[in-house]
Formats: C-alpha cells, sequence, structure tokens
C-alpha cells in the first residue's frame, strides 16, 4: 500500500490544516523541511527526495508551495516511478511580482507534465493564485483541474476541516492502477 507524503506550503501548515488532520487521523507522513519561513528550492527538493526514498510506492499530497516543489523535485528526480499521483491543492504564485524577494529560488515554476496522475484543485477566490493561473498550471502539468469553488486558500481559514472531498480524491490516485504517461 502506497504511503501518503504530505508537501505543507511556506510556513509549514498549522494544526487545524486538512494536511494536520490528515497526519493525525491517517498516520500520513510530513515531509519536514529545514526552513519553513525562507524556503530554498534545492533543499525542500532534497527533503522530498529523501523522503520518496525511504517508501517502495507514494501518494503526494501538496499544498500552495508544495505544488511548485512537486513540479520542480519532478523535473529533476531519477525516482518519480515510486509515486503513484499527487493531489496539489491551491498552487501558490511564486512568480507574482511581491513574492521575488522571498521566494526568488522558486522562480520561475517548472512547467513540465507531471510524469504521474495528478490532480489539482483550485479555489475560485484564491489570494495566492487565480483561478485562471491554476488552470494553466493544471494544463502544463497533465494535472486534472477540479473547482473547489471560493474556499480561498484551501487552508485553516477556509473552514474544510478534514476535508473529506480531497480525501477522496487522494484515495482515488491511490487506488488507481500505477500508469506510465505516454505509454
Amino acid at each position: 500500500m502506497a504511503s501518503v507524503l504530505l508537501l505543507p506550503g511556506w510556513h509549514n501548515s498549522g494544526p487545524d490544516h486538512w494536511q494536520s488532520l490528515w497526519e493525525a487521523q491517517y498516520g500520513d507522513t510530513r515531509v519536514v523541511q529545514h526552513d519553513w519561513s525562507f524556503p530554498l528550492r534545492g533543499d525542500w527538493m532534497a527533503q522530498l527526495e529523501e523522503a520518496v526514498l525511504a517508501h517502495d510506492e507514494v501518494v503526494l499530497a501538496a499544498h500552495s508551495l508544495g505544488c511548485i516543489l512537486v513540479a520542480a523535485w519532478a523535473a529533476h528526480s531519477q525516482h518519480t516511478e515510486r509515486v503513484l499521483g499527487a493531489l496539489l491543492v491551491a498552487p501558490g504564485d511564486v512568480e507574482r511580482p511581491e513574492m521575488q524577494h522571498v521566494l526568488h529560488t522558486w522562480s520561475p515554476i517548472v512547467r513540465a507534465r507531471l510524469p504521474f496522475q495528478s490532480v489539482l484543485a483550485a479555489s475560485r477566490n484564491d489570494p495566492h493564485c487565480s483561478f485562471m493561473r491554476a488552470s494553466r498550471l493544471a494544463m502544463d502539468w497533465g494535472a486534472r483541474l477540479v473547482d473547489v469553488g471560493h474556499c480561498g486558500h484551501v487552508n485553516s481559514e477556509s473552514n474544510v476541516g478534514d476535508w473529506p472531498q480531497g480525501r477522496a480524491w487522494l484515495n482515488e490516485l491511490k487506488s488507481k492502477e500505477k500508469t506510465h504517461h505516454g505509454d
């Protein structure tokens, strides 16, 4: 059975965030980063690589900057075959001008097609990434786009609780037979 790796975004996920609730409820594994406040893309990619190598098969559950991490890691790792799929929730748009000084190592966003199945859940009123921008990322990454309505950044402030709909999408990815794009 595939392990679930939780990939929080910038500043980590607090105790009421759906990722933290999943960690407590299902025993999912949070990929812990060295620096949540001043994230460096290469460092975060190395942490994800280490976490993936600790398991035979994984499903990724990424939020915000975690989504951008998945794209960057997948474009460079030699171990993407261990990933059954990725749930990408509310990607953060690190290319916005106001983010350049803080998240400068994350730009440009890697836009290569992901080598595994993915679902991108985007909100219509996310303050960190417009729905149109998220739609474009889904297309670039080859992800199935799902519209979660008006849920803000799909975090604790969105009041989604343990977010059963998100878990259903994750379980769908987890249960699918492994397929390779282009086969």
